[in-house]
């Protein structure tokens, strides 16, 4: 049975104005369809349960999104339904992650009015329309892993406070717009331009809180990959994925990602920011770990993905049939070397063996795999699976803990039975 959620439950706070809302944005940019425009309430259409303490989620539908796993509606939390990740390397749209810091969040974006400055330490301040940007040499596409920095936490022992996700606070998905070097170079950089900070249209609820503003050093900024994005998998941004316009900063954790960007501000200074300066932090160590339960002595931002692999096809617990050969699949991805090979193993890591490697769609894209896997006999199998990418990294057999629960990339296990 469907529950409708009331109105005060939004994180919009009233439902027709939000739908109203999105409807005008959608008018004049093709944002919605009209099956989205019509929808009469968001909607809860069943529950899934992760597979740790207290992982009972609600499956609820936003306006543009297919039931996604509910955390939280102020701000809102949504995380992509595991299964999602089989359907193919590219996650759709209504299927993709949402994830927001503070609940003032915009819901009503004329596309016509939208503008994007650029000011501080710059020969010339900018206010630039959507079309403007458009009109600033052809337009680039690249296909990127966006993922939370907490992707995973709710695995962690011992457990840390957060959001407890499961893994699915994570999409791949092709973005396309303008690399922020061209922006950049429009404005002029001044001499002595250390970083460079992005804020978006979302606001704290509470005056002196601090609002959510990131920020890149200026050879980063200025690579050439850094993107304002206006489209994702060739459609307008959804409104829950920062449209109309977000950074794209490949290869680097989500926190980095400003969504419905503004604001840009060159600095002649280190950004000090609490969502630079105390939050997203991780050990200044090798492994970005410590000992479970004591926190670091040194930390330093978070920065890039480190490698991931998981098995997509066969879900934890499944039963298969003794002698019969199946396909194992699944997907690989690190913070931009690319992934050089796959290994699978299904006595639990004792032996490997090499898996194929499907289409490479961009070195920071997801990579598809298979194996083949054959039980020879009835019982319980623990299927492995472990990638290296081309730089020879890896991924732990052990987990690693820290006290934010970030970057978990340990070597995931899925046990079936052979019946």
């Amino acid at each position: 049975m469907k529950r409708s959620v009331s109105p005060r439950e939004l994180p919009y706070g009233n439902r027709r104005r939000w739908l109203k809302a999105l409807g005008a944005a959608g008018a004049g940019a093709g944002l919605l369809s009209p099956s989205v425009r019509a929808l009469a309430a968001v909607t809860a259409p069943g529950e899934v349960t992760l597979p740790f303490g207290n992982g009972t989620r609600e499956l609820v539908a936003f306006p543009q999104k297919r039931p996604l796993i509910l955390f939280t509606t102020r701000p809102p939390q949504l995380e992509t339904p595991f299964e999602v990740f089989n359907d193919g390397l590219i996650t759709p749209n209504d299927a993709f992650f949402v994830r927001y810091h503070w609940s003032g969040i915009p819901t009503n974006i004329n596309p016509d009015a939208f503008r994007v400055k650029v000011s501080g330490h710059v020969d010339t301040s900018l206010e630039l329309s959507l079309a403007d940007l458009r009109q600033m040499g052809d337009p680039v596409s690249l296909v990127a892993v966006h993922q939370c920095s907490g992707n995973s936490r709710g695995f962690v022992t011992p457990r840390v406070g957060g959001g407890q996700l499961g893994n699915g606070a994570m999409g791949n998905a092709k973005w396309t717009g303008v690399p922020l070097k061209r922006v950049l170079e429009k404005a002029g950089l001044k001499p002595g331009a250390v970083q460079i900070s992005f804020n978006g249209l979302d606001n704290p609820p509470l005056p002196g809180s601090p609002d959510f503003v990131k920020a890149l050093d200026i050879d980063h900024a200025t690579d050439g990959e850094v993107m304002l994005a206006w489209a994702m998998n060739d459609q307008d941004l959804p409104m829950l994925n920062g449209y109309p316009l977000r950074l794209v900063v490949p290869g680097y954790y989500g926190t980095y990602w400003v969504k419905h960007v503004n604001d840009i501000q060159v600095l002649d200074k280190a950004f000090g920011g609490f969502w630079m300066s105390t939050a997203y932090r991780i050990p200044a160590n090798a492994c970005a770990c410590t000992p479970p339960g004591k926190g670091p002595a040194k930390t330093v931002p978070i920065g890039r993905f480190n490698v991931r692999s998981f098995i997509t096809s066969v879900q934890d617990g499944a039963r298969l049939e003794a002698g019969r050969q199946v396909v194992l699949r699944g997907i690989a991805f690190d913070g931009g070397q690319g992934i050089a090979e796959v290994n699978i193993s299904s006595d639990g890591g004792k032996t490997w063996q090499a898996a194929r490697l499907g289409e490479e769609l961009g070195r920071y894209s997801f990579r598809e795999w298979k194996a083949n896997f054959r039980p020879p006999a009835k019982g319980g199998y623990e299927l492995r699976v472990r990638a290296v990418n081309r730089a020879g990294q890896s991924q732990p057999m052990e987990a690693l803990w820290n006290p934010a629960g970030y970057m978990r990339n340990v070597v995931e296990t899925v046990r079936v039975t052979a019946v």
